[in-house]
């Protein structure tokens, strides 16, 4: 067992005095924000005992901010991703102490969601949230607006011209890279499919527009095929992926274009088809990973979590102090693309 590093050890590392990190810990004399940061950051790094205590004396001066977030499905791996992505970016603001509650819904129905938002903005100054859209959400996102409360849409937008910004990716331009991927990889010509969760996800609505206009644009030799909907589960996306390998054997490709990708990655593996089939899905989680690496899957489209978590505090925190917007916006983030050469 190493020894447990010193004050001396800190003021190294983080490249100060120890006069300095003194200072920081004590918090007698004011010390500029970037060389406490820094001193924090490396006391991190180190294992140092007094962390936390640290982490108070540079926070101790800051406005404190409650915010609230709304995810779906806990257990999934993205989302739990998603979780901590927002906790760390909580953590690391410089001007504000942001106090985030995190809350998973554990019903999707959009009357359960319009609840839980109206629960949550009881305590918490502004809200950002992943739902369906829907009449009942619009009320309860409406109803917030008056109270001053701002809401953020994330990944998939709802309540337009009601809520503070949606923040995410131009769904239709993944729609559309989804198209592209497929059509350059397929490895014939043939039938393409499109898994969608639901009809309520304005996010899926936009990437099946942009996915069937790039085919109709671009590459109009495919037969693109009714939609289909897989509730954003692994069991129904896994019988659906068996029958319509079974129903469309020269299928050339197919995107799932929300969740439930784990079904169709464990159809392709339990029964491969040959020649395997283009498959593009969304987000790089360990099962997407994995499906990449085996070449089941050409392509994993991936949301850039740490930075949209970013942006999303900031932009949370400026509302807070400046009020809600008069004219919602559209913050866009770039998307990241794994194939599997990159992992």
């Amino acid at each position: 067992m190493g020894r447990r590093p010193t004050i001396a050890d800190l003021a190294q590392k983080a490249g100060v005095s120890v006069a300095t990190v003194d200072r920081v810990l004590n918090g007698r004399h004011r010390v500029r924000e970037e060389t406490a940061r820094r001193v924090y950051e490396a006391a991190e790094e180190i294992g140092y005992h007094a962390t936390a205590l640290i982490r108070q004396r540079i926070t101790a001066g800051r406005p404190k901010m409650d915010f609230a977030f709304l995810l779906q499905k806990e257990k999934q791996p993205f989302y739990q991703a998603f979780g901590e992505a927002l906790q760390e970016a909580a953590d690391a603001m410089a001007d504000v102490r942001v106090n985030a509650h995190i809350e998973y819904v554990a019903n999707q129905t959009p009357t359960a969601v319009a609840e839980r938002l109206e629960v949550l903005g009881r305590n918490a100054q502004a809200i950002a949230a992943t739902s369906l859209d829907h009449h009942a959400v619009t009320q309860a996102v409406d109803k917030l607006k008056a109270e001053g409360k701002p809401v953020f849409s994330l990944l998939s937008d709802f309540a337009q011209g009601v809520r503070e910004s949606y923040v995410g990716l131009n769904n239709l331009k993944v729609g559309r890279m989804a198209a592209w991927l497929i059509s350059r990889t397929a490895p014939r010509t043939g039938k393409v499919a499109i898994f969608v969760g639901s009809h309520r996800w304005h996010g899926h609505e936009l990437r099946e527009t942009g996915f069937r206009s790039y085919f109709r644009e671009y590459a109009p030799q495919f037969e693109i095929l009714e939609t289909l909907v897989n509730m954003e589960t692994r069991q129904v996306t896994y019988e659906a992926t068996l029958s319509l390998l079974d129903r469309h054997p020269d299928i050339a490709g197919f995107y799932v274009a929300g969740g439930g990708m784990e079904g169709a990655i464990g159809a392709l593996r339990d029964e491969p088809p040959h020649p395997l089939p283009a498959v593009v899905v969304n987000e790089l989680t360990p099962d997407s990973a994995a499906a990449l690496q085996e070449h089941l899957i050409v392509a994993a489209i991936a949301t850039p979590l740490p930075r949209l978590c970013r942006l999303l505090l900031e932009h949370m925190a400026s509302a807070v102090r400046n009020g809600p917007s008069e004219t919602p916006g559209q913050i866009f983030l770039s998307p990241t693309l794994h194939v599997p050469e990159s992992l």
